[in-house]
C-alpha cells in the first residue's frame, strides 16, 4: 500500500524557532513580537485541531507527548527520525541538527511494539559522527508500490547513504538536486514532492539539471502516475508537503495545510480530488516557526499488527 492507515504524531511541549535547523531550512520565519508561551499555545491548539480533523475522518492516529527535557523544538516533526515498514523493519536516521537527535525515542518504539510487530531495528544514527545525514521521509519519498525511492540531495540528504538505505530496503534509488527560486538548496525532498498511489505532485522547475529532471519524470511515468506540476512559489506555500493516508473505511485522504490548499489552483484541486479527499489543516504557526507543514507532522506506520500470543 502507498498510503498508511496509521500515523503517529508528537504533541509539542516546548515548540520554538530552531536556530540550528534555520541554517539550511529557509522556510522558517520567526513570528516577531510573540513570546514563547504564545507560540507554544498556538502550536498546541493547531496540533490538537489537526489530530481531531484526522480522527473524525477515520484515520488511526496515535499521539505521543513531547518531553520537556531535553529541549527538542522540532519534535512535532517525527517523520524525520524513523520509518516503519510493512515487513516489520524500523530504520532510525542520522539527523543534521544536534538538537534534533534526541527526538529519536526508544519509548515510542516500545509503545508501537505493543500494538505492531517490529522484527528488526536498524539504527543509522552513528553516521552523525561522520557528518553524513539522511532525515527519514523528509529526505526520502518512497513509492512503496513500485519500490522506488526518490531523494533531493542536500546537506541533510547524503547521496551514498540514501543509496545504501534504498538498497537495504530493496528500492530503486532516484537522486537529484532541487533548488528554490533564489538558487538555494531545498532542504527536504518532501517540500517539493508528494506521491499518491496514482499521482505525483512535484516542482519540476526546482530540478535544474535537465538530465536529472528527465530521469525523475521517466520514473514517475513508468510507474503510471499522473504528474501534477507545481511552481516554486507554491513550494514556498508548502503545496508539495502533502501526504496521502487511508481511513478505516478505505477512503483515500490527502492531508495538506490550509496554506497549501489556498495556494492550489482550482484545476489542481480538481485533479487531486479525483484521487483523494483533500483534508486541509490550519497550522500557520507550526509552518512559520518550524518551517515544516502537514506532511512533516505525520509519521506513517506500515508495521504489521502485533502477532497474537497464546
Amino acid at each position: 500500500m502507498q498510503s498508511a492507515r496509521t500515523v503517529f504524531l508528537v504533541r509539542p511541549t516546548r515548540f520554538a524557532f530552531n536556530a540550528e535547523t534555520a541554517q539550511s531550512n529557509h522556510f522558517q520565519q520567526p513570528l516577531a513580537g510573540l513570546d514563547e508561551q504564545t507560540i507554544q499555545a498556538r502550536a498546541f491548539s493547531e496540533f490538537d485541531a489537526a489530530v481531531a480533523a484526522l480522527s473524525v475522518r477515520g484515520v488511526e492516529v496515535v499521539v505521543f507527548d513531547d518531553t520537556p527535557e531535553p529541549h527538542t523544538p522540532d519534535a512535532i516533526f517525527p517523520n524525520n527520525w524513523g520509518t516503519f515498514h510493512a515487513d516489520g523493519h524500523v530504520l532510525l536516521y542520522p539527523m543534521c541538527a544536534p538538537n534534533r537527535r534526541a527526538e529519536r525515542r526508544l519509548d515510542i518504539l516500545a509503545a508501537l511494539g505493543r500494538h505492531f510487530t517490529i522484527r528488526q531495528v536498524t539504527d543509522l544514527s552513528a553516521h552523525e559522527q561522520e557528518g553524513r545525514f539522511l532525515e527519514g521521509t523528509g529526505s526520502i519519498i518512497f513509492d512503496h508500490v513500485h519500490r522506488v525511492a526518490y531523494a533531493g540531495l542536500s546537506v541533510r540528504t547524503e547521496e551514498s547513504l540514501f543509496r545504501e538505505v534504498a538498497a537495504r530496503l530493496g528500492y530503486e534509488a532516484v537522486a537529484f538536486r532541487a533548488a528554490d527560486a533564489r538558487g538555494q538548496e531545498i532542504y527536504h525532498t518532501n517540500v517539493m514532492m508528494c506521491l499518491g498511489a496514482a499521482f505525483a505532485v512535484i516542482c519540476l522547475e526546482s530540478i535544474r539539471d535537465p538530465v536529472e529532471r528527465a530521469t525523475v519524470v521517466a520514473s514517475l511515468r513508468r510507474t503510471g502516475r499522473e504528474i501534477l506540476a507545481i511552481t516554486l512559489q507554491q513550494v514556498v506555500c508548502f503545496v508539495g508537503n502533502m501526504l496521502t493516508v487511508q481511513s478505516a473505511y478505505g477512503t483515500e485522504l490527502l492531508v495538506l495545510s490550509q496554506t497549501a490548499y489556498e495556494a492550489l489552483e482550482s484545476e489542481q484541486r480538481h485533479a487531486l480530488s479525483r484521487y483523494a479527499e483533500l483534508v486541509p489543516l490550519a497550522i500557520p504557526t507550526i509552518e512559520s516557526i518550524g518551517g515544516g507543514s502537514a506532511r512533516c507532522m505525520l509519521a506513517e506506520v506500515f508495521l504489521p499488527a502485533a502477532e497474537s500470543r497464546p
